[in-house]
């Protein structure tokens, strides 16, 4: 599989506290990558030694096949753009003016795309209306505008929706599918926002305490979310010898315990395992999503 980053072992430490621990993640080109943990877990640190904002303390990465200790890494740099914490826009300036800003700074030979950014990111209508007047919505659509500059395939983008009301986490999810989809850019989001997150991945990375804990697909994460029945009996080994004779998919938990996914004829069941002196102690509907998969994956909640 070809990555557009990939990280080894990738540590950060401030005097006693290791914000990372040997973190090693995979991004696929051409992902949506959801990178999900709580406050503190190391997302924004991460992210900031990969923008080369700051450095490791061990380990490396490589973007685009190019390690972080090589000096070709600049080049690479040149085709990731990112929004880390809070968007980089001058206030006092329209969004053309700020766009065109980013041109100047990034030394391009001229402000051809300004436009085509604006109207990619829906701020063409904007006029002189000053980036200090605009919805908390339209300054992260702004951001990654500024971000897109240069033609990136590469974005980074560190909770991009945070703050903002059901109209602007629309506009901002459409946005990011939009360059996803037509662009293909591959994308790098950090976010604790869960039920968002999951409209929008293709892969993700689980982190806690600066350790990367999982990393999966979306269809590992739909199997591993999909709806079953958890019963209790008082032998699952009865149990998973009628299911197969039924051809119900299920996964045994433990003696008693097991996950069934389908609705049998709950009747057609009880008499079946009644038969071969199984008793049904309990029957009860799981429908994990994301949030409780990450839950039940490091413990706790994730603020």
């Amino acid at each position: 599989m070809d990555y557009v980053l990939k990280t080894n072992e990738l540590c950060k430490h401030y005097r006693h506290f290791k914000a990372l621990n040997e973190v090693s993640m995979h991004i696929p080109k051409g992902a949506i990558y959801g990178f999900v943990g709580k406050n503190g877990a190391g997302k924004t640190t991460l992210i900031r030694l990969i923008c080369g904002l700051q450095y490791p303390t061990s380990g490396d990465f490589a973007l685009y096949g190019v390690k972080n200790t090589d000096k070709a890494i600049a080049d690479s740099r040149s085709r990731m753009g990112a929004v880390v914490e809070t968007p980089s826009i001058y206030p006092s300036m329209t969004a053309e003016d700020n766009l065109k800003m980013q041109y100047r700074l990034l030394g391009l030979p001229s402000f051809d795309g300004v436009q085509d950014l604006l109207k990619l990111v829906g701020l063409e209508n904007t006029g002189k209306k000053k980036a200090k007047h605009f919805s908390l919505g339209m300054k992260q659509r702004l951001g990654i505008a500024i971000a897109l500059c240069g033609n990136p395939d590469f974005l980074i983008l560190d909770e991009p929706i945070n703050g903002l009301d059901p109209q602007g986490i629309i506009e901002v999810r459409e946005l990011i599918l939009k360059l996803n989809h037509e662009k293909q850019i591959t994308v790098l989001i950090s976010s604790h926002i869960l039920d968002e997150l999951a409209k929008l991945a293709t892969h993700y990375g689980f982190i806690d305490s600066g350790r990367i804990v999982k990393e999966m697909s979306a269809e590992e994460l739909e199997q591993a979310c999909r709806k079953c029945i958890h019963m209790t009996v008082t032998d699952t080994k009865i149990l998973a010898r009628v299911l197969d004779g039924m051809k119900i998919t299920y996964k045994i938990l433990d003696e008693k315990t097991a996950d069934v996914y389908a609705k049998p004829n709950f009747s057609q069941l009880a008499l079946a395992l009644s038969k071969e002196n199984c008793e049904v102690i309990s029957m009860e509907e799981h429908d994990e999503n994301l949030e409780s998969f990450f839950m039940n994956l490091v413990g706790g909640a994730l603020s």
